[in-house]
């Protein structure tokens, strides 16, 4: 009978809370559809009509590098009314604003009930903000951008007073308001009218009801700095996380906070206050096994995260110190380093003197001798490399050849006494010869570090590769040059010098190929762009840029990404015009992706280099 008993309280309480939770939704769902103001079938979205929008903010004199994105809501402290209250709807509204980069608007509209105003308020704010590009006083300027547009575009007067009257319409009532309130709720009524300009609205406790006809100031520009805040200190600066936050695709309004109060000290309470009767009952209290979820909603709720700029980042602080090598063991820095450009591909142009590269080569090097087994595949690739890259060269004054040298044969009638034992009057065609220059350019980042198979890392392997391809470059006598690179950020692009093309090949150079260790990031751009330059100063007819790497182009800063990617393919380009041939050697298995966008065919797996060499060399070099 007990187990009934409890079988019965249990089912009991369990259609109660199900009871509940139905209820529950059914009211919050009623009680929604009461308060909402908006009308579903008429909604228009952004990204419907973004394409026109933006080819409108143009056409109107706006900022053609300003991109356009979707707003969050803004917290209005306005009158509501009860149904209002209880429902918890009202308090945040969807307004555009913008900065100089970014206009945000409404992700969506469904204000009126014609679909037609609703994407006329869209194309209205972006006309306002053309005008607008830089807010000084909310009030005046929305007023005087509006005379503006109106007296500029008279087509766009009747669109503009049935979209206010419908507008009206949605506002409140000013009888039903205090007189402070229905004065100020007045004015903004007469200045969408265009009939009173006012510059002032008289203060209260609520703010007045948002205008969705007009702009807002930027929300992520109101930030306190306070008085300690320096910009430029390095042990401050935060990375951002690399997750996606899929929902939150927010900005939130900022301020920093000083934590450096004079009320700081040691806090003093009695022990015995900590104890309260709800600390001596056991209780099962739930917790949210996902936590980063709550993070994210509380986010969500926020309209302001505090920034302080006294609390470090210790974890990165720790990265960054380990990161750098200490100066008695790296490598030795020559000169104070070189100003080389980047490309900004939503800019569209070269921007001169972005990255800093820093030449470096290392000055305690121990000799290597080439093993066995690399002997013989560098035997292998000189075999290979020999069949390549031949050209004719015609040379004049042979007994023999196959065409008349006419200068040879002028020249020995013109001769008052002539020698009938040197008649050379002949070209021969077929003569063959080298003239090839390669510059090996090594990706050192710390990505290289990681495991290719049990055995290997991919920095074992851009080793192997280097010393096999020097020592065949050598043993054909082409002029060739090493160096390798990896980057920190734009101020920092480490570029080491494993051989340039004065030094000799010897044992010292292998030692320094095997003394490359990985380290930081790949800013690729700056690195091409400087062996590129070095290679075009060589005399040859062929001057080949061979790249050695194991993925894509990534750095601390902007650079991951398109950025990146874009800056790489644009000195690949410049490195084309100099009449190089850019040729790419990649381990990662998921170039495909980007490679072909970069060097085009020009890409081999380095896994299949050694019995692939012939086939893609051909595609490259000059037969």
């Amino acid at each position: 009978m007990d187990l009934i008993a409890m079988f019965y309280l249990n089912t009991k309480t369990t259609i109660e809370v199900k009871m509940e939770e139905v209820v529950g939704k059914l009211w919050d769902k009623w009680l929604t559809r009461q308060v909402s103001t908006d009308f579903p079938d008429s909604v228009i979205k952004l990204d419907d009509i973004q394409s026109q929008l933006q080819i409108f903010h143009r056409s109107l004199g706006g900022d053609s590098s300003k991109t356009f994105e979707p707003c969050e809501p803004r917290r209005i402290k306005t009158k509501r009314s009860t149904m209002q209250k209880i429902a918890g709807s009202h308090q945040r509204f969807y307004l555009a604003w913008q900065n100089e980069s970014t206009l945000r608007l409404p992700p969506h509209i469904a204000l009126f009930p014609e679909p037609s105003l609703n994407e006329f308020l869209y194309f209205w704010s972006v006309a306002l903000a053309a005008f607008m590009p830089k807010m000084t006083h909310w009030l005046c300027d929305n007023q005087q951008s509006t005379a503006q547009i109106l007296a500029k575009y008279p087509g766009l007067k009747k669109q503009y007073y049935q979209l206010v009257n419908a507008y009206l319409l949605t506002r409140p009532n000013c009888d039903t308001l205090d007189p402070v309130n229905s004065t100020n709720e007045q004015n903004i009524q007469l200045a969408l009218k265009g009939e009173k300009y006012i510059s002032s609205l008289t203060t209260t406790v609520s703010q007045p009801y948002p205008n969705m006809l007009w702009i807002y100031p930027a929300l992520v520009e109101d930030i306190n700095k306070p008085a300690s805040y320096d910009p430029n200190d390095e042990n401050r600066k935060k990375t951002a996380s690399k997750k996606e936050i899929k929902e939150l695709k927010q900005r939130k309004k900022a301020q920093y906070v000083d934590e450096e109060k004079a009320t700081d000290g040691l806090l003093m309470f009695q022990a015995e206050a900590l104890s309260t009767w709800t600390e001596q009952i056991d209780l099962d209290r739930s917790q949210s096994e996902n936590q980063e979820d709550d993070v994210d909603q509380i986010a969500k709720d926020m309209d302001v995260i505090n920034l302080s700029r006294q609390r470090k980042a210790g974890a990165a602080g720790i990265r960054f110190n380990l990161d750098l090598p200490a100066e008695e063991n790296d490598d030795l820095c020559l000169g104070k380093g070189i100003p080389l450009p980047e490309w900004h591909y939503k800019k569209n142009q070269l921007i001169a003197n972005v990255c800093n590269l820093q030449v470096m080569i290392a000055d305690e090097i121990a000799p290597v001798e080439l093993s066995a087994n690399q002997q013989t595949l560098a035997r292998q690739v000189q075999q290979l490399l020999s069949m390549l890259a031949i050209s004719n060269r015609p040379k004049k004054g042979q007994l023999t050849g196959n065409e008349i040298d006419l200068d040879a044969w002028i020249d020995h009638y013109t001769k008052p006494v002539k020698d009938s034992n040197q008649q050379s009057f002949y070209i021969d065609n077929q003569h063959k010869y080298r003239d090839v220059s390669c510059l090996l350019l090594a990706d050192l980042s710390l990505s290289t570090e990681c495991y290719v198979n049990n055995e290997k890392k991919v920095i074992d392997c851009i080793q192997e590769a280097l010393l096999i391809f020097s020592e065949a470059l050598h043993s054909l006598a082409d002029p060739f040059a090493i160096y390798g690179f990896s980057s920190i950020r734009n101020n920092h692009v480490r570029f080491h010098i494993i051989k340039n093309f004065t030094m000799p090949y010897d044992q010292y150079v292998r030692g320094r190929i095997a003394r490359i260790e990985p380290g930081f990031y790949t800013r690729m751009g700056a690195a091409i762009r400087q062996a590129s330059q070095i290679l075009s100063e060589q005399s040859s007819k062929d001057k080949i840029l061979l790249l050695l790497s194991d993925g894509k182009p990534n750095d601390l800063d902007q650079y991951e990404g398109r950025y990146g990617i874009e800056d790489t393919r644009q000195a690949i380009l410049e490195a084309k015009k100099l009449g190089l041939t850019p040729f790419c050697v990649t381990i990662d298995k998921k170039g495909n992706d980007y490679l072909p966008y970069l060097f085009g065919h020009m890409v081999l797996p380095l896994f299949k280099m050694r019995v692939s060499l012939p086939k893609y060399y051909l595609k490259f070099m000059p037969t």
